[in-house]
């Protein structure tokens, strides 16, 4: 009879060191899971709060002092005067303004229009610049530029939006300033025929009272004045 007993006895021992070596610890599932969430969420925290960041900063421009938008304003024309396009395009990006002006009225815009520095002048079209501003002698840009000859650039003012009438300090539209003040050749043709296609009008007169036309027919710019009476 005592056979059977102990028989019985480690059979149910049996059964039990089953039990205890198949189930899992209760211990351990706890602190091999909890590494890895203490890991991994900083690590998607992380990266969730830095992307915003790089993109975020591109799109919203930086809020200056009024000291630093001064001195980044002042970079930025000196940026233009020197037709730096890649220096000009940091000093945007960095916040400056392309229609402030230094002591002698010149802007970024401005100066770029007249100088016929078309990569600068691009840029600060993209930025915003003001078409209707004027420079110190009450001009706008494309009267410089009609001045110069500088017939990609007319073109660009023109397609921008600058008014092809305004009248300077001087009493002389861009048309006018285009014959007056340059010698009537190939590049003025080019710049009085932009200026008549965009509808400038030829019969604005000077303070001496004269027409573009009839300062063309004095100056003996014939190909001019051919334009002018065939608008």
């Amino acid at each position: 009879m005592k056979i059977p007993v102990v028989g019985a006895s480690l059979v149910v021992l049996g059964l039990l060191s089953g039990c205890t070596t198949t189930a899992p610890p209760p211990s351990s599932p706890t602190p091999s899971a909890s590494p890895a969430a203490t890991s991994v969420a900083p690590t998607s925290a992380a990266s969730s709060s830095a992307s915003p960041g790089p993109s975020s900063a591109a799109a919203v421009p930086p809020q200056l002092s009024p000291e630093a938008q001064l001195e980044t304003d002042r970079l930025l024309i000196l940026a233009a005067k020197a037709n730096d396009a890649v220096r000009v395009r940091e000093l945007i990006a960095a916040g400056g303004n392309v229609n402030a002006k230094d002591d002698i009225q010149d802007s970024a815009f401005l100066y770029a229009g007249a100088e016929g520095f078309n990569e600068v002048l691009q840029l600060t079209l993209a930025a915003g610049a003001d078409v209707r501003s004027i420079n110190r002698y009450g001009g706008t840009a494309l009267i410089p530029a009609s001045e110069h000859g500088h017939t990609e650039t007319v073109r660009i003012l023109i397609a921008a939006g600058v008014p092809v009438d305004h009248v300077n300090n001087l009493g002389w539209t861009a048309m006018q300033e285009a014959i007056l003040l340059n010698n009537g050749g190939p590049n003025q043709q080019e710049v009085v025929g932009q200026l008549l296609a965009a509808g400038a009008n030829p019969d604005i007169r000077d303070p001496q009272g004269r027409t573009a036309l009839q300062n063309a027919e004095r100056l003996g710019f014939t190909e001019i004045a051919a334009l002018i009476r065939g608008r």
